[in-house]
């Protein structure tokens, strides 16, 4: 009983962060191709064709169509030759860069 009551809650969370982001979506979407194309230099090392970049240091996030999740754990901790970018790019726009690539590469 437990157990559903906890799966319900996070559900009914997931729901109203949801209908939050959609009301900002363009506003978080915009703020995200900024830091992917300027402060978080993402686009010297990825392919993104939303962003007009063709790096191939890193992977081509239009081929691998990461979730925002996967994104969240490579930008804040860094994988193989990218560095962590937690404490170099605030919270908010760590958040706005994973929703821009997640939503970019699955067009």
């Amino acid at each position: 009983m437990k157990k559903l009551f906890i799966n319900l809650l996070k559900a009914l969370l997931f729901l109203i962060l949801t209908s939050i982001i959609h009301v900002n979506a363009d506003e978080l979407f915009n703020k995200g191709k900024e830091v992917f194309l300027e402060a978080g230099n993402c686009a010297a090392c990825h392919t993104l064709s939303d962003a007009g970049s063709d790096g191939n240091i890193g992977p081509n996030l239009n081929e691998i169509k990461p979730d925002v999740q996967r994104i969240l754990m490579a930008v804040k901790n860094g994988v193989g030759v990218m560095p962590a970018m937690e404490g170099l790019l605030s919270n908010e726009e760590i958040e706005a860069v994973a929703h821009y690539v997640s939503v970019s590469a699955d067009q």
